[in-house]
């Protein structure tokens, strides 16, 4: 009978540890205990509830799907939100905030043919005809 109890604890007691989070633009680091199978959405989630509840600057909100969570030391690569927190064995990571790409506004896709235009403009002036002729010209006087 103990040895059922023993197992059945150990089944239940799980790996956890302190990991440290650094917000991209906060002032210090967030440190809580996770469950090392626990998902990096969960880990997010919980990152954002502790920060908003210590009243941090910027005010970041509440999305979980609008943040990357990266391992500080363990390459380029966010972690997906699917994966476990304690699959890539770091314990500092860093939380930032997805960029949102504008949509082309109409001024903008003004500025854009503008800038086209001019780009056009000195390549056909650059190699125009009568630069082409002086250079046959000037060619032509040079003797080999």
């Amino acid at each position: 009978m103990d040895m059922r109890m023993k197992k059945s604890v150990s089944k239940k007691k799980r790996n956890r540890f302190l990991i440290i989070i650094n917000v991209f633009g906060s002032a210090g680091p967030i440190r809580f205990v996770v469950n090392e199978d626990e998902n990096a959405a969960a880990v997010v989630e919980t990152a954002l509830k502790i920060y908003a509840r210590e009243g941090r600057l910027p005010i970041l909100g509440s999305d979980v799907s609008s943040f990357f969570l990266y391992p500080a030391n363990a390459g380029l690569d966010a972690l997906y939100p699917t994966e476990s927190i304690g699959s890539s064995g770091v314990r500092n990571f860093v939380l930032c905030k997805k960029q949102i790409n504008p949509q082309m506004s109409e001024a903008r896709s003004k500025v854009a043919a503008q800038k086209r235009g001019r780009w056009r403009a000195w390549l056909e002036k650059s190699f125009h005809p009568v630069w082409l002729k002086n250079f046959k010209k000037l060619h032509a006087k040079i003797d080999y």
